[in-house]
């Protein structure tokens, strides 16, 4: 019986940490599915929980103080919260590979960049070290690193921050996985850089056809990039649906606000640029009704005594919000 199967398909996810102050609701039952070779944007601010819920699906979640508490992550219809650790050691880097805000942290000062690289394709493809290098030269080229094969000895600290991060979706992709998480990869570049490693990533995509998770707090990163977007917003997915349309007709008052920060978005809003009254919500502790209600303008009682569902607001356009069509006519 033929039924269709989606690459990454994540149901009701729930991760917390429990610490002295108390349990952190990092990230609470979010659910989306991705299929081949589909670029999907993760946004929200710091502390949302766009990274925790990333790790989760790498199983890379601390623990203490964190758990993966409920839910499924199935990946080629295999959970992975099921696989043996073993098992998922083989997943990571092979079959799903995660790049990082800063690679000075993520690489290891005293081996070389090179030897970083070879060791997954010894690890995962079974390369005996002399075609290791030859491989680990070739995916240096690719992603731009002048002089690629001189380059291969060298040490991080010789490489600039730009180039390093070149180095680090190199070893993502040494593997060819079916999924390339990036969590942040451009927040410590600057401008001109970040532009790079953005169209790099949009061609390494088209060309090799592999499926992204771009995680950033810009939209604007976003819109040059996906197809889809999920927004986040104190562990859940506020907002859903593909970029066009999240861009031309927001529903929830969180995404109004993000987009309003944007310095070019639209010509009929004002030139100021729009910020967000308040904080992000304390995620220690359960909380009641919308989480975003403090910070809202469109807040009604309803806002402070139910937590909105996500209901389809067009097609494949979800959104939480008692008052959407408020927010519409915006």
């Amino acid at each position: 019986m033929a039924s269709t199967q989606h690459l990454l398909d994540i149901r009701n996810l729930v991760t917390r940490f429990y610490t002295e102050e108390g349990v952190v609701h990092a990230v609470n039952d979010v659910s989306y599915m991705l299929d081949e070779g589909e670029t999907l944007g993760v946004v929200g601010e710091s502390g949302c929980g766009k990274s925790v819920h990333a790790l989760s699906i790498m199983r890379l979640i601390a623990s203490p103080p964190g758990k993966i508490e409920g839910g499924q992550i199935l990946f080629r219809g295999r959970d992975l919260l099921t696989l043996s650790d073993d098992d998922m050691r083989r997943v990571r880097g092979a079959e799903i590979a995660m790049i990082f805000q800063d690679p000075m942290t993520s690489l290891n000062p005293v081996k070389t960049v090179g030897f970083q690289i070879m060791e997954a394709l010894m690890l995962h493809e079974g390369m005996d070290k002399t075609h290791a290098k030859e491989r680990t030269a070739e995916l240096l080229d690719l992603v731009g690193i002048p002089e690629a094969k001189q380059r291969v000895d060298d040490y991080p600290h010789q490489f600039s921050g730009g180039m390093r991060q070149r180095a680090m979706i190199a070893m993502g992709l040494s593997c060819n996985p079916s999924i390339l998480i990036a969590d942040e990869p451009t927040t410590a570049l600057d401008v001109t850089i970040q532009a790079q490693i953005v169209d790099l990533v949009r061609r390494l995509q088209q060309k090799l056809g592999m499926t992204v998770i771009w995680i950033t707090h810009d939209l604007g990163v976003v819109a040059g990039l996906a197809q889809r977007v999920n927004v986040m917003y104190a562990g859940k997915i506020i907002e859903a649906g593909p970029v066009k349309q999240i861009y031309s007709n927001p529903n929830h008052p969180y995404t109004v606000g993000l987009l309003g920060s944007l310095p070019s978005h639209g010509t009929k809003r004002a030139a100021r640029l729009f910020s967000i009254p308040g904080e992000p919500p304390d995620l220690v502790g359960g909380a009641v009704g919308c989480a975003f209600a403090a910070r809202c303008n469109y807040k009604v009682p309803r806002c402070l005594q139910e937590t909105p569902k996500l209901e389809e607001v067009a097609p494949g356009h979800i959104a939480a919000c008692w008052e959407k069509d408020k927010v519409r006519r915006v």
